[in-house]
């Protein structure tokens, strides 16, 4: 029973995480019908902005972990807004239906080369800033971390939720995913809010790597498994669901560490990937999800 609830709490743990960067994806989409595929690789370079920062690396530390987090949430900002004015707006302008996922892609491409080149091709160890020695929850151990990670990921998803409820900026990005047309002829810039919902994803993907890294190691190829795995949340939940994507990613991530335990850690992929396949077959719109119906 210990053991259960033990990889019960560590894969809602790593679910989180699968949730704020399909998150991202959610954001971009909605206000664009666009998709970042390079979504893994700014949670890549996040995590290693982060451990330049605060880790034994170029002379570092020169942040502790707490104070490394603010310019690493502006980097991730900067990249999206690169990655959308290089590859995606170029699309957008015009109309290319596939312009932006190539653009994309090889825009996370050059983005992993540059990785390698700077930080290198070795995997890389993370300074925790909390305890190492784990904690013991009804007879379950789990990593201060853990739990960090957890609770990171769900105070950032509520401050933009609150952030697109309460402020005007926000409003205008509901509005622009609510029909990008109108909120055009209603004075609202929607490139602008494009180029705002790019920042924001680069910016949750930069977070969940400084989230995740602690408990994994950071290097030039940690993102593209992460960013797969959560574009398959995205699906799941469904692309225009918030609360879809967080029961998509706890299912996820869960199913992950039972498999990986009870039948081989080789299998463990197999579950979510099987999942994926029968939700396209069964409600393609994902699990929360609505099928949006265009007037022609």
């Amino acid at each position: 029973m210990a053991i259960l609830l033990q990889l019960l709490l560590s894969g809602a743990a790593l679910g989180m995480i699968y949730a704020v960067i399909a998150f991202g994806y959610q954001s971009t989409f909605a206000t664009s019908g666009t998709l970042n595929f390079g979504q893994g690789e700014a949670l890549m370079l996040g995590a290693l902005v982060g451990l330049t920062l605060a880790g034994n690396v170029a002379g570092g530390p020169y942040l502790n972990y707490w104070l490394m987090l603010p310019p690493v949430l502006l980097f991730g900002a900067l990249q999206g807004v690169v990655v959308e004015r290089i590859g995606v707006r170029p699309a957008i302008q015009s109309k290319s239906e596939f312009g932006w996922i190539m653009s994309t892609i090889a825009l996370g491409i050059i983005f992993r080369n540059v990785a390698e080149n700077v930080w290198g091709h070795d995997d890389l160890p993370f300074p925790s800033p909390l305890p190492t020695e784990p904690l013991h929850l009804f007879g379950a151990s789990v990593l201060p971390m853990e739990l960090l990670v957890a609770a990171g990921a769900v105070v950032m998803m509520v401050a933009v939720e609150l952030f697109n409820r309460r402020s005007i900026y926000g409003k205008a990005v509901v509005a622009t995913s609510t029909d990008r047309d109108a909120a055009g002829l209603m004075g609202i810039n929607t490139s602008l809010v494009i180029t705002f919902s790019y920042a924001l994803s680069s910016m949750t993907a930069a977070f969940a790597g400084v989230l995740i890294a602690p408990v994994t190691l950071t290097g030039a190829s940690m993102g593209t498994a992460l960013g797969l795995k959560a574009f398959a949340v995205a699906i799941i939940g469904g692309l225009n669901s918030g609360l879809g994507v967080v029961v998509g990613g706890v299912l996820l991530g869960v199913t992950e560490k039972l498999t990986g335990y009870y039948v081989s850690t080789g299998y463990q992929d197999v579950p979510g990937l099987i999942l994926l396949l029968l939700v396209l077959s069964v409600k393609p719109s994902g699990l929360f999800g609505k099928t949006i119906i265009k007037k022609v």
